[in-house]
C-alpha cells in the first residue's frame, strides 16, 4: 500500500485514460511522504471562459471556472477526470498542476456584451474551487465579480473556503440588487477528518464563520452538506445543518458522493490509509445506494442514490431543514437589472512571466 502524502488528498497519478504510456517513477519508500509535491501554476489562454450544460441534476446552465484541477486536494472531488482532458492526471496533478485563467474577467465581459446573451444566475464555478489558495494572491474570481457587479448580473457562488468573506464587500453590492447568493459546502465538522479528506480547504469553524459574516451582510448564504460519505460522515447531518442555521444560513441542501471513473480508485486507496477499519463498510453503503456499484452517472441517481438507506438521508435532511427553518430550495436571483457593458479591449490581470 502507497503511503498518504502529506497535505494531499491523492498519493499517487494515475494513468491518464486518453494516454497510450504511463510513467510511474522509482522512489524509495516513504519518499513522497517525506517531500510532497509543490503545487506548480499553468497560465490557460482560454478563448472563452462561460461554460454551458443542460444537465437536469444541476441547478444552473452557465458557468465560470476561473482555475482548471484545485489545490484543496479533496480525496473524493468529482472533476479530478476533468484534469485528463489536459494531459494530466486525475490524481496528484489535480491538486498539485493548476492552470489559471488571467483574461477570465476580460473574456467574461464580452461574454456578456454580447447581443445575444441572456441573463441567468451564473455558477462561479460549476467544477472547481474559485476561491482555492493562489485566489488570495491572484485574485481572479474578484475581477470576474466586479465585471459582475458593474453589468448586474446574477452569480451564485459554491466554495469551502473562508476566503470568500474577502468579497463582501462587491457581494453585499450584488445582493443589494438581487444577484448574488453564497453556498458553503461543509463535509464535516470534525476538524481530524477535514484534514487529512480536504487537506487544504478552510477549517469548519472558518466556514461557519464566513456564513456568519456573508449573513450579517445581508448576502443570502446557505450550506450545502457535501458529499455525504455513508458509513463515514452520514452521521453528522443534522449537527452540520444546526451549526449552519445558528450561523445565519438560510437554506441547506446534500449530496451523496459521487465517484466517477478513476476516482473510485483513489477514494478507496485514501480510505485503506486513514480508514482502513470502515472501508468495506463505506464501499458496500456505497454500492447499496448505486444499485450495487460504487457509482451510478445517470440523471437523477449520481447525487441522490436510491434504496431504503438513500431514502433514509433524504428524508432526514428534510425533517432537519423543516424543523430548523432552513429552506430547501436557494434564492431565485434577478436578472430584471442587467446592464449589457460597453466592449473594450482585453485586461491583463498578471504577467505571464
Amino acid at each position: 500500500m502507497r503511503l498518504p502524502v502529506r497535505g494531499r488528498g491523492a498519493s499517487h497519478d494515475l494513468p491518464n485514460r486518453f494516454e497510450r504510456l504511463h510513467l510511474e517513477p522509482a522512489a524509495e519508500p516513504g519518499d513522497e511522504h517525506e517531500q510532497p509535491r509543490k503545487t506548480r501554476f499553468f497560465i490557460d489562454r482560454s478563448r472563452s471562459v462561460i461554460s454551458h450544460n443542460s444537465s437536469p441534476d444541476l441547478g444552473f446552465s452557465v458557468s465560470l471556472n476561473p482555475y482548471r484541477g484545485c489545490e484543496h486536494g479533496c480525496s473524493y472531488c468529482y472533476a479530478r477526470p476533468t484534469h485528463e482532458y489536459l494531459g494530466f492526471s486525475a490524481g496528484l496533478d489535480f491538486e498539485s498542476r493548476i492552470m489559471v485563467k488571467p483574461d477570465a474577467p476580460a473574456l467574461l465581459k464580452k461574454a456578456l456584451s454580447a447581443r445575444a446573451w441572456k441573463p441567468r444566475t451564473l455558477a462561479l464555478s460549476g467544477v472547481t474551487d474559485p476561491y482555492q489558495p493562489v485566489e488570495r494572491r491572484l485574485r481572479i474570481t474578484r475581477a470576474c465579480l466586479e465585471v459582475l457587479l458593474e453589468c448586474r448580473h446574477p452569480v451564485s457562488i459554491v466554495t469551502k473556503n473562508h476566503l470568500v468573506a474577502r468579497d463582501i464587500d462587491i457581494l453585499s453590492r450584488m445582493a443589494e440588487h438581487g444577484t448574488a447568493m453564497v453556498t458553503l459546502s461543509i463535509t464535516t465538522l470534525r476538524n481530524d477528518l477535514r484534514r487529512v479528506m480536504e487537506p487544504r480547504t478552510s477549517i469548519p469553524a472558518r466556514r461557519l464563520a464566513a456564513v456568519r459574516a456573508l449573513a450579517e451582510a445581508g448576502i443570502p448564504v446557505g450550506v450545502n452538506v457535501a458529499p455525504l460519505i455513508p458509513g463515514l460522515n452520514d452521521h453528522e447531518l443534522p449537527e452540520i445543518l444546526g451549526a449552519a442555521r445558528e450561523a445565519g444560513a438560510s437554506h441547506a441542501g446534500m449530496m451523496l458522493l459521487r465517484l466517477p471513473l478513476g476516482v473510485k480508485e483513489l477514494f478507496a486507496e485514501w480510505l485503506e490509509q486513514h480508514f482502513p477499519d470502515r472501508r468495506n463498510k463505506v464501499l458496500r453503503r456505497l454500492r447499496e445506494v448505486h444499485g450495487g456499484r460504487l457509482y451510478d452517472s445517470r440523471f437523477g441517481r449520481r447525487g441522490r442514490g436510491r434504496g431504503p438507506f438513500a431514502e433514509h438521508l433524504g428524508n432526514l435532511c428534510r425533517v432537519t431543514c423543516r424543523k430548523l427553518g432552513l429552506k430547501r430550495r436557494s434564492y431565485e436571483l434577478a436578472t430584471d437589472g442587467f446592464r449589457r457593458p460597453e466592449r473594450s479591449g482585453q485586461m491583463r490581470l498578471f504577467d505571464a512571466g
